[in-house]
């Protein structure tokens, strides 16, 4: 029977092929259901995602570190697909860094991504940014890889300078992050694909390309992707960006019409979404627990 830690070993393995891999974003269950339904091989625990569905509020650096560990822990009670964290800042300095990624990994991470900016963060593609000075940002990052308890989990160190400081600095950044220990590094919103490229030409380990729609990286194909030679490609919000829309839609139809028939074929039936949710595996363990 394969162990957390093979999956673990599995996950890293196919990283360090660098084929891109799409991992889509979930900030609540449901969403890693759907995603773990159409067949992709991981899921990316947004930050943004958790603070958009569970806080109502953006990208700023509201989630607390127990909201943050117990959506990865629901999530990895009903999926089985490997977890790439989105643990912000490490929730203050080092040793809060070295406690996040604890219960993170405890909670059924497979990968934390932390980022170098100040607290309280932004989205990487907000302006009004700032980084930390690159010292602080490795304290964290040794604090991080000193704290997992599987050698296989891995620390994904992203830095947000290229909007502050330009792509070069970001690059050095990323360099010292590599030398401190990071498994993969994510230089957070390039503005071309010449700079993506300069990204993997450079950098020695695996590297993290994120495709935000309406962000400053340009949305590129995932076959370019591997010819440049990404590891893994997060569409983060995507599904909740579509989920909002497709809420939209349904809500302004039923208010404006009385009832949805109109736009019923946008809905899940009743079938489908007790499918999603696996209920029939709920209606067996019903049935094994009957009391006669």
């Amino acid at each position: 029977m394969e162990t957390l830690a093979d999956r673990r070993r599995r996950f890293r393995e196919q990283m360090n092929r660098r084929e891109a891999m799409i991992v889509p974003g979930a900030g609540n269950a449901l969403t890693a259901r759907v995603i773990a339904d159409r067949k992709f091989e991981a899921v990316y625990v947004t930050g943004a995602g958790i603070a958009n569905t569970h806080l109502g509020t953006p990208d700023i650096g509201l989630v607390t570190l127990t909201e943050l560990a117990v959506t990865v822990s629901t999530i990895a009670e009903i999926c089985q697909l490997p977890l790439v964290v989105d643990i912000d800042t490490g929730f203050g300095n080092a040793i809060n860094t070295r406690r996040t990624v604890r219960l993170i990994e405890r909670a059924g991470g497979f990968a934390m991504q932390i980022e170098d900016q100040v607290f309280p963060k932004k989205c990487g593609h907000f302006s009004g940014k700032a980084v930390i000075p690159v010292e602080e940002a490795l304290s964290k990052i040794k604090a991080a890889v000193d704290a997992r308890e599987d050698e296989n989990t891995m620390i994904i160190a992203r830095t947000d300078a290229r909007a502050i400081d330009g792509i070069e600095a970001a690059l050095d950044r990323a360099e010292a992050f590599i030398e401190a220990g990071a498994d993969m590094t994510f230089v957070e919103a390039p503005r071309s694909e010449a700079e993506m490229e300069m990204i993997t030409k450079r950098l020695s380990v695996p590297q993290v390309a994120n495709m935000v729609v309406g962000g400053k990286t340009p949305l590129t194909p995932q076959a370019r992707l591997v010819e440049l030679g990404f590891s893994l490609i997060l569409y983060a919000n995507t599904p909740l960006q579509a989920a909002m829309r497709a809420m939209t839609d349904v809500l302004n139809a039923l208010k404006l019409d009385g009832d949805v028939s109109n736009v019923i074929d946008r809905l899940a039936d009743f079938d489908e979404r007790q499918r999603l949710v696996d209920k029939a595996s709920y209606d067996a363990l019903e049935e094994r627990y009957r009391v006669e």
